[in-house]
Formats: C-alpha cells, sequence, structure tokens
C-alpha cells in the first residue's frame, strides 16, 4: 500500500476525454459529469484532517486528498423509523490508496474486485482478506466503467473504446485479452437516421450494462446514443438514439428490458423488438425525474423497484406492478446533500454514493416497502464515484447470508478505495449490541 499525503491533479489535457466530464458554461475548467448539481462539495487547501466543507460551488480545480483509513471502532446506527427493533453496526475494514489518480470504476464477480482509475491499470483485489492479485493493462487510460458476467470482463476505456478480457481459473487467476470493440473501420446503419455511422462512440463512454440471455452487450456515451454489440462475434448491431441530453447511466432487466438515465431529467424505458429482422428497440415509456438529471441506476434485485440517483441529493423510485408491468412513482430518499453519483443493490439492500462523500445504506422492507436507511458511511474526503456491493463477506455469496449483511466497496475522485462492512441486528435479539462490543467477526 503506498500513502501519501495528497496527489497532483489529473492531466488536463487527460481529463477532458474522461466519459464524466463537462464543461461548467461559465468557465473552461474540466467536471465530473455525475457530480454536477448546484449541491456539489468545493475542494480547498486544508491545514487539518477535517473533511472539506460543503458549498454551493462546483468542482473547479478540485484538490484530491488521501483519505486516511476510518477508525476499527464500531459504528452503531439506528434506524429512525423503527428506533426498537432495527440496529446497524458497521465500520470500514479496508482503505487503499495507490498512485493512479481517482477511482472511476469498480465491479465485483466471484470473490474478486475490479478498480479502474485514470491510470492505465485495473487492479483485481481478492476476497475476503482483500489483497492484490492482480492488474490488467492496456495503452489506453481512465478506466470509466467495469461489468464482468461470466468470465468476461469489460473495460471502457476514455477513448471511447471497450477492451476484453477472458478470466480462467486454472490453479492460479489468469486474465487473457481477447478483443478491443470497435475495430478499427466498422461501420452500423442507425435504425433512426438510416444512415450508416461508425461503430465507435462519438463521445466518451459513461456506462455498461450485460443481457446475458440475449447475448448483448450495452454501451451508453455522452453522445446521446446507446450502442447495442453482439457479444458473440463483438459488432455492434444497432444504435439507439436514446435522449436529447448525454446518458448517464444504463441498467438491464432479466427481462431484457433496457433502462436509459440523461441529463435531460429523464429515464426511458425500452424493449426489444422481436419480430422485425434487425430486432431494434423501441421506447415504451419515459419516467420523468422531477426536472432533475440523474446520474445513477439500479434495479432491486426481484426487478420490482427502479432507482435513480440525481443531482437534487435524492435517492427516487419506481414501483413496478406486479400484473399490468407499468412503472409508478414511488417517492425518494433523502439524506444526501449533494448529487447521487452511484447506486448499488444487492438482497435488500440500496446503496447510494455521493458528491458529499458519503455513502448511504437502505434497507426496503419486502412486506411493506418502506425504505429505511441503515448507515451513513463516512471517511472519504472527495465525491463517491463507484460502489459495488454483495451479500456476506465475499461476492460470490448466496441470498441465504442476507441477515449476515453486506459487503460495500467505495472508490472516490480523492483516489482512495474503501471496503466497508455493514451488518443489520434487530436490538431486541437475546447477547446483540453488547454494551462492551468494539469489533465484529470478520472471519
Amino acid at each position: 500500500m503506498e500513502m501519501t499525503s495528497k496527489f497532483d491533479p489529473p492531466d488536463s489535457s487527460i481529463t477532458t476525454s474522461l466519459a464524466a466530464i463537462r464543461t461548467h458554461p461559465q468557465n473552461d475548467h474540466s467536471q465530473f459529469s455525475r457530480s454536477i448539481s448546484h449541491k456539489e462539495p468545493s475542494f480547498s487547501e486544508a491545514s487539518s484532517c477535517t473533511p472539506p466543507r460543503l458549498s454551493s460551488t462546483s468542482l473547479t480545480n478540485p484538490r484530491l486528498y488521501v483519505s486516511q483509513p476510518s477508525t476499527p471502532r464500531l459504528h452503531s446506527f439506528t434506524s429512525p423509523s423503527k428506533q426498537d427493533d432495527l440496529h446497524t453496526i458497521y465500520r470500514c475494514i479496508s482503505s487503499v490508496l495507490k498512485k493512479d489518480g481517482a477511482i472511476l470504476s469498480v465491479a465485483a464477480s466471484n470473490g474478486l474486485v475490479y478498480t479502474g482509475s485514470q491510470s492505465n491499470v485495473i487492479r483485481i483485489w481478492k476476497l475476503p482478506e482483500f489483497t492484490e492479485c492482480g492488474q490488467l493493462k492496456s495503452k489506453a487510460c481512465m478506466v470509466v466503467a467495469l461489468e464482468v458476467s461470466n468470465d468476461k470482463v469489460y473495460a471502457a476505456y476514455a477513448d471511447c473504446k471497450i477492451r476484453v478480457w477472458h478470466r480462467t481459473w486454472e490453479g492460479t487467476i489468469k486474465h487473457v485479452r481477447l478483443a478491443t470493440i470497435p475495430r478499427t473501420g466498422g461501420y452500423v446503419r442507425s435504425y433512426i437516421t438510416g444512415k450508416d455511422k461508425l461503430m465507435k462512440h462519438a463521445g466518451p463512454i459513461t456506462s455498461l450494462a450485460i443481457n446475458v440471455s440475449d447475448d448483448i452487450l450495452y454501451s451508453a456515451s455522452v453522445d446521446k446514443t446507446v450502442k447495442v454489440w453482439r457479444i458473440s462475434n463483438l459488432k455492434c448491431i444497432e444504435t439507439i438514439h436514446a435522449h436529447q441530453e448525454p446518458i448517464n447511466a444504463i441498467v438491464v432487466a432479466d427481462d431484457g428490458v433496457l433502462f436509459t438515465a440523461s441529463d435531460d431529467a429523464s429515464i426511458k424505458v425500452w424493449r426489444r423488438n422481436f419480430c422485425s429482422g434487425d430486432r431494434p428497440h423501441s421506447l415504451t415509456v419515459t419516467l420523468p425525474a422531477k426536472y432533475s438529471p440523474v446520474k445513477a441506476l439500479t434495479l432491486a434485485s426481484d426487478g420490482g423497484v427502479l432507482y435513480g440517483g440525481c443531482s437534487d441529493g435524492y435517492v427516487h423510485y419506481w414501483l413496478k406492478g406486479w400484473f399490468s408491468g407499468q412503472l409508478q412513482y414511488g417517492g425518494a430518499l433523502q439524506g444526501h446533500t449533494h448529487t447521487v453519483m452511484c447506486l448499488a443493490n444487492v438482497g435488500n439492500y440500496v446503496v447510494s454514493g455521493s458528491a458529499d462523500s458519503s455513502c448511504r445504506v437502505w434497507v426496503r422492507d419486502p412486506q411493506d416497502g418502506q425504505h429505511r436507511c441503515l448507515a451513513a458511511l463516512q471517511g472519504h474526503r472527495g465525491p463517491i464515484r463507484c460502489i459495488a456491493a454483495f451479500l456476506g463477506r465475499n461476492s460470490s455469496a448466496n441470498h441465504e447470508e442476507v441477515e449476515d449483511g453486506c459487503t460495500i466497496c467505495t472508490g472516490s475522485l480523492d483516489g482512495v478505495l474503501k471496503v466497508w462492512r455493514v451488518k443489520c441486528t434487530s436490538s431486541n435479539a437475546r447477547g446483540t449490541m453488547q454494551s462492551n462490543c468494539e469489533y465484529f467477526d470478520l472471519a
């Protein structure tokens, strides 16, 4: 582990090509798009180790600070809505800083965690001990999105291309580079304009999603389009002109329904038309997000709830009717003071990361559908850009371990990767919440 007091801001010539960067209309300074809002933190030089104050100014020439490892002392949090029967204990179990710059993407699969940053290195971490066990390197820098599926790792870079690796488990974990998407000189026909388009996105990629059953990889971009790639041959089979503004996030449901979120303050729902020869996606409904740009998306494990993290600091959610299948607005989770930049869902847990440098853990009651905030995880010194969450202590854990809580990996623009354990217990249970207990067993 390499620790420093701070590191220099990234090279502006590279930063401007990042998928999540915009230019403020009143100046020329580069910004990360998922942190843009009227409620963003300001980073200024500080002599103490206290977190920077939050202000209404934007991220202009940010200085990124090293986050010190959180205290191992156990914290407890009581749900305000059910203080008599619900307690949460949580702590940071690991805090790592590498000289890679801001952490921009994270993905977890089969006991491994992959992290992408401003450098050209994807680091691989082994769970539950959380030790680095490998690296994936390329000539391109800035890994802005990561997805792992069926032992394949998909990484989107700031050069608008996607690199693919194959993972093997023969004795030791190995990754073999398979391809770069798209290949040079490829074209695809847009089903809306009817004109040939270069397969490569015209702007930085912001998000990836995989539909395993249909052999499809989706990529969204600031160029306002979603491209559809066939995984088997890595060819682009469709270009969806989805929004009027840059697309920040996409997610696909188990039934193949695609959700896209944009700066135009809407979420759009798309279905594939299997009656058509080229199987174009068709728009089924547009969900307004209360006039706030949508920066992040996630689906409940059962697909019954869609969550959208917005620049107003709220996590808005929509409920799916079990008979009609239609989505109806359910409400908003309030707690963050700045833009919600990333979301994750596992079991009944919903995890949100924000530009206010905090992460919140929510639980949805499967009986009444109500949400309760279990914990507010604080310790980063910069906006939280990416999150991965899984049940138990290992990303390959099954759903039977939901009572054992969840593990959360948070990556921040401060360059620090943190791992948290959150455990929800009943305060009425015998032997629970001992007054002299400072740690809970991680073995």
